[in-house]
Order: C-alpha cells, then structure tokens, then sequence
C-alpha cells in the first residue's frame, strides 16, 4: 500500500509488468512441453495457469483499488481543509467570545463551548469512519456526526440574538467556515465510503495469499516432475 497516488500508480505498472512476464514465460513452456510431448508436465502447467489466471483477477482488483487511495484522500482532508475550516470557526468565535460585554458572557461563552466541543468530536469521530470497513458501522458513525453538525449549528445560530454590532462580522465568519467544514466533511465520507484502501488491503491480506499459495504449490510439483526428466528437460 502506497502513501501517494503517483506511488500506487508506479507500483502498480510494475506488478503489471511482472505479471505479463509470467504469463509469457508460462505460453512459452506449454509450447515447449507441447513439443516434447510431456503430458504430466503439461497438465501441471495448466493447473498453474488456472490458478494464476485467479490470481491475477484478484490481483488486478486489488491494484485497481489501490490506485483509487480514497482513504488516504479522506484521511488528508481530515487532517489538512477540515482542520483549518474547524480552526477558523473557532478562531471567529473566540474572537466573539473575547468582545462581549460581562452582562451576555456566560452565556456566549456557553453557546461558544458547545459548537466549538461539536467540530472536535466530528474531527475525532472522522479517524474511525475512514478505517471502519462495516458500512453499518460508517452509518452510526454519520449519524453522530450529523447529529454534531446539528448541535454545532443551533449554537452558532443562537449567537445572533447576542453578539453586538462589532462582532457581526466575525459571527459570519463562523458562519461561512462552519458551511465550509460541514461541505468537506461530506467530501470526505463520500470518499470513505468508497474504502478503495481498505477494501485493496483486505484482498491482499485474505485472497491473495490463498491464491499465491495455490500457485506455489502447482509450481513446486512442475518443478520436482521436470527433475525427474533430467537436466536437460525444457532445452
């Protein structure tokens, strides 16, 4: 599993490549046990050529969503745009926060706390959702964070009836960045529900050693039924 999408992509091209080169070389020995009328050799090639033709179905799979790498795309929207928009939605509170007068405070600071503790969980609840491969799971895991985004935006909204004319401007500010934080964080499940990584790391780490065995294994038993042949087998 590649960290960049032009390393997935350079990694992929290479397993391609690789592969290409097996099945040449496997046309090339049918040819040649085909020749020198080896039939047991033959029939093992062509069991590894069933299963290497599995393989590489699975294997293509796998590549493909490699190079998709959505959820390294999320995990850097969580860690890059969705941060700033929560820092600057929390910057344009403080700022409201730090201006009022001592009669509306508590409150402010209250309402304040409340959407600013909300942008966090969602931040927090987001790590989860990207490696979570259950869609089960990424739907409660949504839920709450639409819940969050909810609590978030009533207190945001209450703010209107207290802040003075002086902070109007640092109240829309809050505004626009809690629109921009709740529009990537959408961007960002959209592409965590894809699981392009998960689902790429779940085929590699269950099928394909399965299928990679099997391969080794017809190969093993070519191998010991051309030393039976002698030294000079496939010249």
């Amino acid at each position: 599993m590649a960290d960049t999408d032009g390393a997935s992509v350079d990694f992929a091209r290479e397993a391609e490549r690789a592969a290409r080169a097996v099945e040449h070389d496997d046309a090339d020995l049918s040819g040649r046990f085909q020749e020198l009328g080896y039939r047991e050799e033959k029939q093992l090639l062509d069991e590894f050529s069933g299963r290497f033709a599995e393989y590489r179905k699975v294997d293509r799979e796998t590549l493909d969503l490699a190079v998709e790498n959505t959820n390294l795309k999320a995990q850097r929207l969580s860690f890059g745009p969705v941060r700033q928009a929560s820092d600057a939605f929390r910057a344009s509170l403080d700022t409201i926060g730090r201006a009022m007068s001592s009669k509306d405070q508590c409150r402010v600071e209250e309402l304040i706390a409340k959407a600013e503790r909300a942008l966090l969980e969602i931040q927090v609840l987001q790590a989860p959702h990207i490696a979570e491969p259950d869609d089960a799971a990424m739907s409660r895991l949504e839920k709450t964070m639409g819940e969050l985004e909810g609590t978030a935006a009533v207190a945001t909204n209450s703010l209107r009836e207290l802040v003075t004319p002086a902070t109007q401007q640092a109240l829309a500010a809050a505004n626009e960045a809690l629109s921009r934080f709740k529009r990537l964080s959408g961007q960002l499940i959209a592409l965590s529900r894809m699981n392009s990584n998960v689902r790429s790391l779940a085929l590699a780490l269950g099928q394909k050693p399965r299928l990679t065995a099997a391969c080794d294994g017809s190969l093993i038993a070519l191998e010991n039924a051309l030393a039976k042949e002698g030294p000079n087998a496939t010249r």
